[in-house]
């Protein structure tokens, strides 16, 4: 009982504290110049947010509820009505990007569900999984094809993946008791969370704060397409699934390099799963049908969020899923809560004028660069602060959209900064074991010490800046991009 009521107890009243002072301190400074009461205030909310979300004062959803409710009885977008202002605070809801996230979180449930995802991660394990590194390209495989529709990273890897990698290691004598964990399991848990950042980046439905960065790059003209994101994606992200587990190979090597019992035993998982079920042909029809509306749905007329209803209205019909379903599926209301919050803050600071008023300001600072210059510059600063946030999407609405506008400011073509920024908000998770959602999970398995998790982590993020900008700047150069 006393855990329950003594919600402010201990660590979490100094954070509490902290955030709540850093807000009214925000308040209450005199507006800078060319800025209006507003706009000052709103970023007071906002800022504050965003740091109870980074500090963990209470769970995300929480944090952003009080958000919105502040935003709400202090009437900063709408001082002259309080029906007005509560309508505008609620307006995040009514957003169809969010929805679009959000109903792929109910039709992920349906690969977990009928047992979809597990049977397409153990077909790539027996077919490609004879040697250690070829394990981990068949993972990495099975994580691709499902992460178009499957917008939880971390229920991606956390759920689908990495409990097949875990029996997998263990069944090699692999534990992570410091002794055999070097055998094939670090190696393992290495590539496949490396793997998920990288599958992350390449669908606008592969993570939760994707559809953030799209919506903020809208608000400042630059609109970003599913298949545009895809298209710019495929070659450097084919690339960096191919070199990074090579690389984690060649530095961080297992001790096993031959898997021959691995195919073996997902062939004996497969048969206890037995054949192919109607629910997962439903499934299978139901994700075919999505990617294909998602794909052409510009010149279909099909509206994205339109087809994930539909999407989501074919399962429930079928019973692959039930509303008891979707209503247990918390991490999509979750994000319902959250997402909207943060996009309706981020949505206000651009309409009062503050994102314009930042980049003005800070355009000082690289003003005289040439935006050839500017440009890695912006990219490397937006990388490397990440080691200060615990959570992706707190960077993408604290940042993404100042970077965007200061980066266009200078001169980079538009398209150019906003997918970069929106790749690199997937990417800059690689270096800390907790900067994205699945980062825990993997780390937690304790197969991988500290100082190697962020000793690699920043070796492979120098790397994936090459071959994101680098490699990908070529092919983005090639589709017109720049």
């Amino acid at each position: 009982m006393k855990s329950e009521v003594s919600v402010l107890e201990g660590a979490r009243i100094f954070p509490l504290l902290a955030t709540l002072t850093l807000g009214i301190i925000i308040w209450f400074i005199p507006v800078p110049s060319g800025l209006k009461v507003e706009a000052w205030h709103l970023f007071a909310i906002f800022l504050s947010t965003i740091v109870g979300i980074i500090l963990k004062v209470l769970p995300i959803g929480a944090v952003a509820i009080i958000g919105i409710a502040v935003v709400a009885i202090t009437g900063v977008l709408d001082p002259n009505s309080t029906k007005g202002a509560v309508k505008l605070a609620l307006s995040g809801f009514s957003n169809h990007v969010i929805w679009l996230i959000v109903l792929a979180f109910f039709i992920a449930r349906g690969f977990i569900k009928t047992g979809l995802g597990s049977r397409i991660a153990y077909i790539f394990v027996r077919a490609f999984g004879k040697k250690t590194l070829g394990l981990s390209y068949s993972l990495l495989g099975a994580d691709l094809i499902l992460a178009p529709a499957v917008p939880s990273n971390t229920a991606r890897g956390g759920g689908i993946i990495y409990p097949i990698l875990r029996s997998l290691s263990e069944s090699f004598g692999s534990l992570p008791d410091g002794k055999t964990n070097r055998k094939i399991g670090s190696f393992l848990i290495l590539s496949a969370f490396q793997g998920n950042i990288i599958t992350s980046a390449m669908f606008m439905t592969a993570m939760a704060a994707n559809p953030l960065a799209v919506k903020l790059a809208g608000d400042l003209g630059v609109e970003i397409t599913w298949t545009g994101w895809a298209l710019a994606a495929l070659v450097p992200g084919i690339i960096a699934l191919v070199v990074i587990p090579y690389f984690i190979y060649k530095i961080f090597p297992p001790q096993i390099k031959e898997t021959l019992n691995a195919p073996k035993i997902a062939n004996e998982k497969l048969k206890e799963m037995g054949s192919i079920k109607i629910q997962e042909y439903i499934m299978l029809a139901t994700f075919v049908m999505l990617l294909v509306m998602w794909i052409f749905g510009k010149s279909l007329g099909i509206n994205g969020t339109a087809a994930a209803l539909t999407g989501l209205g074919v399962l429930l019909v079928t019973g692959v899923l039930t509303w008891g379903d979707v209503k247990k599926e918390t991490g999509a209301w979750d994000t319902l809560v959250w997402f909207s919050a943060l996009v309706m803050m981020a949505t206000y600071l651009n309409k009062l004028g503050f994102i314009s008023w930042f980049s003005g300001n800070v355009q000082g600072v690289v003003g005289d660069m040439s935006w050839y210059i500017a440009f890695p510059v912006l990219i490397t600063v937006y990388v490397y602060v990440h080691y200060f946030f615990a959570s992706a999407t707190a960077q993408v609405a604290a940042m993404y959209a100042a970077f965007l506008s200061l980066g266009i400011a200078v001169g980079v073509p538009p398209m150019l900064m906003a997918l970069s920024l929106a790749f690199m908000s997937n990417i800059y998770a690689t270096m800390t074991h907790y900067g994205t959602g699945p980062a825990p999970v993997f780390f937690g398995s304790g197969y991988v010490e500290l100082k190697d998790w962020w000793r690699i982590g920043f070796y492979i993020s120098v790397i994936q800046m090459f071959i994101w900008l680098g490699i990908g700047g070529v092919w983005w150069k090639v589709l017109g991009i720049w």
